[in-house]
């Protein structure tokens, strides 16, 4: 076995290189749990911007269904900021892997599944959700779009 270690990949020489992962279990281990699931770019520029234009919110709030990641609880409204890949969007950044197609559709079709479920949990709660996407990326448009939401 042919093994390189490098500052950005380890890659194994496999006969069925072209049909597995190119990283070892290890580095593909590291390389996911870098995925960040909060504080996200969009996320941090989408909080600057709520807090210059006068919101103010709590993060993340673990009691409510889908932890938000933005909760207003003076308009009782939360905000999810979804990567577009794993949320499924329906943009650029949403398209499936050439590889492994069927895990990837079902993986992500239960990730939009929990999201519908969490929706509706937090209508019966009484609060309203907005979602916005990591491929919205123009803070004026944003703002205005939350402003919409929140009645302002």
């Amino acid at each position: 076995m042919l093994h390189w270690s490098g500052s950005t990949a380890e890659i194994r020489d496999h006969p069925r290189a072209s049909m597995t992962d190119i990283f070892t279990k290890t580095k593909r281990s590291q390389i996911m749990g870098r995925i960040r699931g909060k504080d996200t770019k969009l996320e941090l520029r989408v909080r600057r911007a709520l807090h210059r234009a006068g919101f103010r919110y709590r993060l993340h709030v673990r009691k409510l269904p889908g932890s938000p990641d933005i909760v207003l609880p003076k308009h009782k409204a939360v905000i999810f900021i979804n990567g577009c890949f794993w949320h499924g969007h329906v943009c650029r950044g949403g398209k499936l892997p050439k590889t492994r197609r069927k895990f990837w559709k079902q993986k992500i079709e239960r990730n939009r599944e929990r999201d519908k479920e969490n929706d509706k949990k937090l209508k019966v709660l009484g609060w309203r959700s907005m979602t916005l996407w990591e491929c919205e990326r123009d803070e004026v448009k944003v703002i205005r779009k939350v402003s919409r939401f929140l009645g302002r």
